[in-house]
């Protein structure tokens, strides 16, 4: 047994182990596992719990009704609270705050639960990047996906040919696939939407393919492969922060009758799909733009150190320049004299 092994037999023999709580917990589970150290396997053993009405769980619970309910009683500030009805009060404040704690908990579980769905979509994804040795399929896919956002922008379904943002298509085009695509209105009276976004997907895999011409195959794929990952990467770390900023603010819907759960839930969506639209923009726009530089090769410049002399042709030889002699410095005839009053003298 726990106190006999601790306190030694002899503690059973005077009553047994007396656990005195200085508060009550606000969780109930606490409280039952110290009156539980007492009297443990049948040995004897008693507590007793003490409780001011100043304590945080009464405080914020049923003080002060507990506190009218001992005026009425009669009781005084120093009598031990044991009545049935004050009892039950603290035990329905302790429920009062598990069940807040609980609903905490939950909500907590559940935000979480938003951002793990959309770690597991990014993960995933960037699993197969890291696996696949070949990326020009899903590059091509995006390209239609972007080509399809621009014409839904600049070309929408929902308004004539003739209200069309060419100007705007036409530069997001030079933007994003270094396309130079002039469109004509007059072009477009002969022309569907379907057609102009096929013509588009085509002119977008020509450029493709003819980046994959200069830079070669395999270095394409490596390129493609680093691109994405460095993108996903980015876009993820800033997604991540505008996530921790909306669930900071959220609650705040709670003002305007909005469920705050419901509103992360659907923002977190569209911000999710925000962040995929900008990674595919982002990496085909990067793609698109790799250059190819050639590092230039070193000219090799050969100069002629011959000259002709006396019918001959003899090396050019370095000149030699003698030390300057200092005034105070000997002279060099060997006179044993300063050099200024030397030969430096008539110099």
């Amino acid at each position: 047994m726990l106190f006999r092994s601790v306190l030694g037999e002899g503690v059973a023999e005077l009553g047994g182990l007396h656990i005195i709580g200085t508060e009550r917990h606000e969780a109930r589970r606490i409280d039952n596992q110290l009156r539980g150290r007492a009297g443990r396997q049948g040995d004897p053993g008693s507590s007793r719990f003490y409780i001011s009405l100043e304590d945080d769980l009464m405080r914020l619970f049923g003080g002060e009704n507990i506190k009218n309910l001992m005026d009425k009683l009669g009781l005084d500030e120093d009598e031990p609270i044991e009545h049935p009805m004050i009892t039950k009060s603290i035990e329905n404040a302790q429920k009062k705050v598990e069940a807040r704690n609980f609903d905490i908990r939950k909500h907590v579980l559940e935000y979480d639960d938003v951002m793990n769905t959309q770690r597991e979509v990014i993960y995933s994804q960037r699993r197969r990047v890291l696996e696949n040795e070949n990326l020009k399929d899903s590059i091509l896919d995006m390209i239609v996906q972007v080509i399809d956002r621009l014409l839904d922008i600049y070309a929408s379904k929902d308004i004539y040919p003739e209200e069309w943002d060419l100007k705007g298509l036409s530069d997001y085009l030079m933007d994003i696939f270094q396309i130079k695509y002039e469109i004509d209105e007059k072009k477009l009276e002969d022309m569907s939407r379907d057609q102009l976004r096929q013509e588009l997907i085509d002119k977008a895999y020509a450029a493709y393919e003819k980046k994959e011409e200069e830079l070669g195959s395999e270095t394409l794929r490596e390129l493609e492969r680093y691109i994405m990952l460095k993108t996903v990467d980015q876009k993820w770390m800033d997604h991540i922060d505008a996530m921790d900023q909306l669930r900071e603010g959220i609650g705040l819907r709670a003002y305007g009758q909005r469920d705050p759960l419901i509103e992360y839930k659907f923002e977190g969506y569209e911000m999710f799909q925000d962040m995929i639209r900008s990674i595919q923009e982002d990496t085909v726009r990067f793609l698109f733009r790799i250059q190819v530089k050639r590092a230039p090769e070193r000219r090799q410049t050969t100069y002629n150190m011959s000259y002709s002399h006396s019918g001959g042709t003899e090396k050019a030889q370095p000149v030699r320049k003698d030390k300057k002699v200092g005034r105070n410095d000997p002279c060099p005839c060997g006179s044993g004299k300063k050099y200024k009053k030397c030969c430096g003298r008539t110099a």
